[in-house]
């Protein structure tokens, strides 16, 4: 059997190493010759060691050393040296040595790879990275980001560990309850004709942990959602998953406060500071037009429909009259953005289904744009002072239903925050967003449907609104916002029968779909059901923003495309008749999206 165990690892070689006889294994990074000696940078995930082959002392490994390509996979054996007087290498952490080799043995050859492995700065396809993604990950950049990941992983397990919460797997293959995004099924060869469904969430599972007595229960929990992605959504994805007995919403917030300081400084040692601010969804909605607000800039939303009526500018009059907002943001140093500029901004908002945006620069003392004569001097002093407007500042205004305005601005607020590079690199801005609705309105199907989902209790305050109003009804869930996403969202749970059993009929579930999706959880609530509550932490979202990008593929080892597809195992696939049938399962046979 070849010998390939190692000494030490390509990253770990020093100094004091010097003397000392080796055994390394890895992949031909690069090598170069130098005029009869031939240079080796050998690579594994620790990092790279230079090796040296000289024709006078080992003519045999010398030759072998010209024939190595890279990506070979090699293992070699000599002595730790010091490298030449000039020569060593600050960018290597083992820079200061390299190894003069006596013995080696190639242990796997390689294919020419269709990218360069030993540069990661040459911008690679990503359709093609995704296809090799096992050589995408040996470049470098994305197995640092899954080191960072692990680190995530290992200070969440740590800390929780200390806080007496046990971390207990739930089932994979469950019951479908389509109340939200859609479900991926498994059909069951036993029973034909049913269907498993891969988990959304441990939600009720997690449930039944605390009604089961176990108090504290968390895990990292694989989840599948059969839905539309976006660069920070997965249809599988994992969660920090955790529930727990007898607490109230402030011990959770200041656990989960203390959990993300842990996972922050252990995973890429940045101090996160304590406590979050806080802030209603009423709120969050009026200042910044989200439920996920990015607090790393300014340029707050002011509504301004008194100061828009009291103008003649017909635009804004004819929304108002329609029910309709005039809201605006104040763009700090924003007189230098040109016509053309402003013109890009309002294509921008058009996409969004914005008709118009307007404008005004604040500039020597009084505002000036194609709209300002429609705006007394009283009307041009509220804007100013209702906006925080200062010289050289731009306001930007936009008229329409509040959704839309809310919407477009978000947007477009974001949009100038990168433009104009106001976002500062390695600065953490959390924020608990509380006081939710418990319903919301579908009108497609004409019902209430969950905020959040149907297990979520709501603000006892208005308990009232049940027969009267439901859309009014507070929830008491929360959400984790982080630099502009969602990374968590949790809730106080209902642990009364009754409660639950009024949350369905408001939903309109007939007494036979409540049996039929929920019967065995309602059941459990009626023997003795502790108050719990919970929270579930997107680990991939988290992940991102630890690692500095802005696509969720870069902290997944092998993610699927936007389309949902595995370029790499090519999946989906089709399944055999003989399966099929096995199934008792027929398919109709469609045209592919992808």
């Amino acid at each position: 059997m070849q010998e390939y165990r190692r000494s030490h690892t390509c990253g770990a070689l020093r100094k004091e190493d010097i003397g000392t006889r080796v055994r390394l294994s890895g992949w031909v990074h690069r090598n170069r010759d130098h005029g009869g000696l031939i240079f080796i940078d050998l690579r594994d995930r620790f990092g790279l060691t230079q090796l040296v082959f000289d024709p006078d002392t080992t003519p045999e490994y010398h030759a072998l050393a010209e024939t190595l390509r890279s990506e070979w996979v090699v293992t070699v054996s000599g002595e730790v040296r010091p490298r030449r007087e000039g020569m060593a290498n600050p960018k290597m952490a083992t820079g200061d040595i390299e190894v003069a080799i006596d013995q080696m043995e190639v242990l796997s050859k390689a294919n020419t790879p269709p990218f360069s492995i030993c540069d990661d700065t040459i911008d690679v396809n990503e359709e093609l990275r995704l296809r090799y993604r096992y050589l995408d990950i040996r470049r470098g950049d994305v197995a640092e980001k899954l080191i960072v990941r692990h680190k995530a992983m290992m200070a969440t397990r740590n800390y929780l560990d200390k806080q007496g919460f046990l971390e207990i797997s739930t089932p994979i293959l469950g019951k479908s309850t389509p109340e939200g995004a859609r479900d991926y099924l498994v059909p069951s060869r036993i029973y034909p004709g049913k269907f498993y469904a891969l988990p959304q969430s441990p939600q009720i599972f997690k449930q039944l942990l605390m009604v089961g007595g176990m108090d504290r229960y968390f895990q990292i929990a694989p989840c599948f959602r059969d839905e539309d992605l976006r660069a920070e959504r997965q249809p599988e994805f994992h969660q920090i998953d955790l529930e727990m007995s007898f607490q109230t919403p402030e011990e959770l917030y200041a656990l989960t406060e203390g959990m993300m300081q842990s996972v922050f400084k252990e995973s890429i040692g940045a101090e996160v500071q304590t406590p979050f601010r806080r802030m209603t969804y009423a709120e969050c909605m009026e200042r910044f037009g989200t439920d996920k607000p990015d607090l790393r800039f300014g340029m707050e939303l002011a509504t301004l429909d008194d100061i828009a009526e009291k103008s003649t500018f017909g635009v804004f009059q004819d929304q108002i009259k329609n029910g309709n907002t005039v809201k605006g943001i104040c763009v700090k140093g924003g007189a230098d953005v040109s016509r053309k500029g402003i013109d890009n901004y309002t294509a921008f908002v058009g996409l969004l289904g914005i008709r118009g945006l307007a404008w005004m620069k604040f500039q020597e003392g009084k505002l000036t744009s194609n709209i300002v004569k429609f705006f007394d001097e009283e009307c041009q002093r509220q804007l100013v002072e209702r906006l925080g407007v200062e010289e050289g500042d731009l306001i930007f205004m936009v008229a329409d239903s509040r959704a839309a305005a809310n919407q477009g601005l978000d947007h477009l607020r974001r949009k100038i925050a990168r433009d104009r590079d106001l976002i500062k690199k390695g600065h953490y801005e959390f924020l608990w967003v509380t006081d939710f609705p418990l319903f919301a309105w579908d009108t497609d199907e004409g019902r209430c449907v969950s905020e959040h989902h149907p297990f979520t209790a709501p603000n006892y305050e208005d308990l009232h609104c049940f027969e009267s109003d439901p859309l009014k009804i507070r929830s008491l869930s929360y959400d984790l916002v982080l630099n502009g996403y969602e990374t968590a969202s949790g809730s106080q749970r209902i642990h009364d029968s009754e409660l639950q059993k009024k949350i369905f009929e408001t939903l309109q579930f007939s007494d036979a779909e409540i049996e039929e999706k929920f019967g065995f959880f309602v059941k459990a609530l009626s023997y003795g059901t502790p108050p719990h509550i919970g929270i579930a932490l997107g680990l991939d979202r988290i992940s991102m923003i630890l690692t500095d990008t802005e696509n969720i593929r870069d902290v997944v080892a092998f993610p699927k495309t936007q389309k949902a597809s595995d370029l790499m195992g090519e999946s989906p696939s089709v399944v055999g008749d003989k399966q099929l049938d096995e199934l008792g399962i027929s398919v109709q046979h469609q045209e592919s999206p992808v």
